[in-house]
């Protein structure tokens, strides 16, 4: 990962893309050999200017060409890149120089080994802090690309110590600024453009090197790949690796996405997000080259095209490895411990058999312990095999790691003096001639069955014609016979009705006028009747209109002075709304002065415990009149009385001590406890005799509040080792703690129990015993307290026990809702993500990524409002690592995403 603070400023810009030339016939440059140059203290040799380096080839013999199988030397480049100084070294160095000055002009960088001597080094580039991505690219990898995208194999390698740039300059991705992008992104840009995707073909596999296990970052169940070598020509080939196709820049930025997700990183003193595992990006690259035409002519053309056709197609195979290894690192300066220092010691050993690998082909040795390590193995094409490799090396300024940064330099100079014999991986596409055969017989067979069908239906269509045609004629006389049978008999039945319907008429006419007269008065009086109805139907009509004008007047009324109630009622609510308010003002500030005095009180408390008189002790045994005057001395000189207690008394007497009956002697003891357990060379001894027992037994069984502090603040030291952490949880200590929690009042008594409990929140092994001990719990009750001290130990705890869960998910070994958000967590942690004091928030922003890097608690983060936090630190946060980790988190959550989509929120 790119370390904290560290911003790369755009350089100039050099090269362009490689043209196209010749398949078969491009010629190769090389490198002169290094010239031997006289440096101050040091007697290393020197690289010259490359000799007429084209822009893609890596290296040529005198007249020979690129299928020479004996291949044509090339030595490995190597470049040097400065990181600029991080917050913490800016602060921490203010007072002292850079140990190292670059003079890129001369290609020249000097070690400040004391204020007045300084040793010298030259490279085949020196990149200053403020080179930009593009300006490192085009000087370190793009050569090497273009050398694949001929047919050759390629590397790219970034070395250094830990936190100085080199996930940095390898893989970043530029989400947010495009100059930002890092050389896989750009290698790839140029390697999309260059090949036609129609004939070309470009493939990729991203692995990881962890702990000696080759596991494949795009299939995480695919967790121990095996490495195959081919006896004859010693290439390395990874059969179990998942090979994706790449059509696009897209969909390769989703799979890069997909590897640093499953990728392993820590959290240590030099860098938050310290990779602890080498990556390797492996693209291949499978051009079609046009063959030369036929050295012969024929007349017939047909012949030409056909002879043109069946002539193979030649392909080059060229392969493009991206080493991000893991940085070496110190253990007393990273900081590491438990898991940590296991995946410490398995980066070093590799990166060590690495180096032995180098040192032995520089000097040129009869034997290359190439299989003391799977990283050796599957770097043996890179350095004194068949590939052109670019090596980056990154430095950090800060003096304070001039020995790494010198031991990087000089793996860089080891590695200039390896040469590497290039060769043209080519060969001839039969299959692809035999499936070109298969097409075109194919067309063949389809064009005749196409022909001999239509021949068929044109057989079978004018069959069909001429059959229809003779039926259309049979039909056509029978329909006109038929026609004029009809017409002649209907014409006689129209005849035959029309004469009896005028009968009919008549008839007709002659009953009609003899009921006409008697139907005639009924009509008459019916008519009356309805008269008569209509009008009395007519006035109750009008009557009922009248009433229900009456009651809308009414209900009218009835709602005005409803409404008129409402307004009065409203304003009483309002007037109680503004009263409540002015309460709880009022309120809040009285609690407040309430919690003043408080601190106040303890502060006088203690200053009068600190001049009062001492207690004045008698009749205890020459143990005690030992032990009272080592405990009384004056704080300048605590540590130095403490360590002459511990060794003229011996630790068993002290913590027998402990049991004493007297008051004031069981202070002074688990006083003197608490500060030998302060030092780490104490602990394993005060656990041994049994100190830890009797601390957590003193826990319990005193009501001394100042007793209650000093033995926390002891358990909370040894509960920094990971094996006395689980000795803590077996004995009980984590229901002690919480007691002690729940039953104390001095603030800083709650920073010591919260403190140890916060220490044991980081063990992995522990956290489900944690939780159901009561430890979550015990810390958020704690929050009452209100006390920036005790909230800081909250915090830390929390944003332990977040992490810890967020490497089990990753890892697999948890699949539920965060144990955190169960036990009700989320409101505070959303409620002090933003606070005042900064250990607070820092620690409350890493809680709040690491919950969302689970998406299981994606949606319970959405209720909880603990998205819009992960937005605005992603944005707002004073410290990079943790605004990428909060960005990083936001882009790979499709849960976070879609929500964002919904609410119309552009990210």
């Amino acid at each position: 990962m790119a370390s904290g603070g560290a911003n790369y400023r755009n350089g100039t810009q050099r090269n362009s893309l490689k043209g196209t030339t010749t398949a078969t016939d491009r010629q190769l440059s090389m490198n002169s050999n290094p010239s031997k140059a006289a440096l101050k203290n040091k007697s290393l040799s020197s690289v010259g200017a490359s000799s007429g380096l084209r822009k893609s080839s890596p290296g040529s013999l005198g007249g020979g060409t690129a299928k020479d199988d004996a291949g044509v030397p090339g030595r490995v480049r190597v470049a040097v890149r400065l990181r600029p100084r991080n917050a913490e070294e800016s602060v921490a160095d203010a007072d002292f120089a850079d140990c190292v000055e670059l003079q890129p002009e001369f290609k020249r960088l000097k070690l400040r080994k004391n204020n007045w001597d300084t040793d010298t080094y030259e490279f085949d580039e020196v990149l200053t802090e403020f080179a930009s991505q593009k300006r490192v690219y085009e000087v370190v990898a793009k050569p090497v690309v273009e050398s694949v995208l001929d047919g050759y194999n390629g590397t790219v390698m970034a070395y250094g110590q830990t936190g100085t740039g080199k996930t940095y300059t390898l893989g970043r991705l530029g989400e947010e600024d495009t100059a930002d992008r890092g050389i896989i992104v750009r290698a790839m840009e140029d390697i999309l453009a260059d090949v036609s995707l129609e004939s070309d073909s470009v493939s990729v596999s991203y692995l990881q090197l962890y702990m000696e296990s080759l596991q494949d970052l795009l299939d995480p169940t695919n967790d121990n790949i095996s490495i195959v070598e081919d006896p004859k020509s010693g290439d390395v080939s990874l059969p179990g690796a998942t090979l994706v196709e790449i059509r696009d820049q897209q969909s390769f930025l989703e799979l890069l996405q997909l590897g640093e997700a499953h990728r392993y990183a820590a959290n240590t003193r030099l860098n938050t997000e310290s990779s602890r595992s080498h990556a390797l990006l492996m693209v291949h690259v499978k051009r079609s080259v046009k063959g030369r035409e036929l050295a012969h002519s024929s007349q017939n053309g047909n012949s030409t095209n056909m002879a043109k056709s069946l002539r193979p197609t030649l392909v080059r195979k060229g392969k493009l490895v991206v080493v991000d290894l893991a940085g070496s690192e110190r253990i007393d300066k990273s900081g590491s411990e438990g898991h940590t220092l296991e995946e410490a010691k398995s980066i070093n050993l590799s990166l060590s058999a690495l180096g032995k690998c180098i040192n032995a082909l520089a000097e040129n040795s009869a034997h290359v312990p190439v299989r003391d390590s799977k990283l050796t193995r599957l770097l043996r094409d890179s350095f004194g095999g068949t590939a052109r490799t670019s090596l980056v090396i990154t430095i950090g300024p800060s003096p304070r790691h001039r020995g790494e940064t010198t031991s990087t330099i000089m793996f860089g100079q080891r590695a200039m003096k390896v040469e590497n014999m290039l060769k043209l991986k080519e060969e001839f596409d039969y299959k692809s001639l035999a499936r070109k055969l298969d097409i075109q017989l194919d067309k063949l067979i389809m064009e005749h069955e196409r022909k001999q069908k239509a021949f068929e239906e044109e057989i079978e269509r004018i069959t069909t014609d001429t059959q229809n045609q003779i039926s259309e004629a049979e039909r056509n006389y029978a329909d006109a016979m038929e026609k004029e049978r009809l017409k002649y008999q209907k014409d006689y039945m129209e005849s035959i009705k029309k004469l009896e319907e005028k009968w009919m008429m008549n008839q007709h006419k002659l009953g009609e006028r003899k009921d006409q007269m008697a139907s005639t008065a009924e009509e008459v009086a019916e008519l009356q009747k309805l008269l008569s109805k209509e009008t009395s139907l007519r006035k109750a009509a009008e009557e009922e209109v009248n009433n229900l004008k009456s009651q809308l007047a009414q209900l009218k009324m009835s709602e005005a002075s409803a409404n008129s109630e409402i307004l009065k009622l409203r304003k009483m609510l309002e007037d109680e709304a503004y009263r409540k308010e002015k309460l709880e003002g009022e309120i809040s500030m009285l609690q407040t002065q309430l919690l003043q005095l408080s601190f106040e009180a303890d502060e006088t408390r203690r200053r009068l415990d600190r001049g009062g008189p001492g207690k004045v002790l008698g009749g205890l045994d020459s143990l005690i009149s030992q032990v009272r005057p080592q405990v009384n001395d004056s704080v300048n000189e605590e540590k130095a009385s403490i360590a002459n207690l511990f060794e003229q008394v011996g630790l068993q007497k002290i913590l027998s001590l402990l049991e004493a009956e007297d008051a004031d002697v069981r202070i002074h003891a688990v006083k003197v406890v608490a500060n030998l357990a302060a030092e780490e060379s104490n602990q394993q001894k005060i656990v041994e005799a049994g100190g830890l027992t009797s601390l957590l037994l003193l826990l319990g069984s005193s009501e001394d509040e100042m007793i209650h502090r000093v033995a926390a603040g002891a358990i909370a030291n040894l509960a920094m080792n990971e094996t006395n952490q689980e000795l803590i949880l077996s004995e009980g200590g984590i229901r002690l703690l919480s007691i002690t929690a729940a039953n104390a009042e001095d603030p800083q008594t709650l920073r010591m129990v919260a403190g140890a409990i916060a220490n044991l929140c980081g063990n992995d092994k522990l956290q489900n015993k944690l939780r159901d001990e009561g430890g979550i719990k015990a810390l958020l009750g704690m929050v009452k307290c209100g006390h920036p001290d005790v909230l800081a130990q909250v915090a830390r705890g929390i944003a332990n026990f977040a992490k810890c869960e967020s490497r089990a998910s990753a890892q697999g070994s948890k699949t539920g809702r965060s144990l955190l958000i169960e036990d009700g967590a989320l409101p505070w942690i959303v409620q002090n993500a933003n606070n005042d004091a900064s250990p607070i928030r820092r620690h409350i922003e890493l809680a709040v990524c690491h919950l969302a890097q689970h998406e299981v608690n994606a949606r319970d983060m959405i209720n909880g409002s603990a998205l819009w936090e992960l937005v605005r630190i992603s944005q707002d946060c004073s410290r990079e690592d943790i605004r990428t980790l909060a960005h990083r988190t936001l882009t790979s959550s499709p849960t976070f995403l879609a929500e964002l989509r919904r609410l119309r929120i552009d990210y």
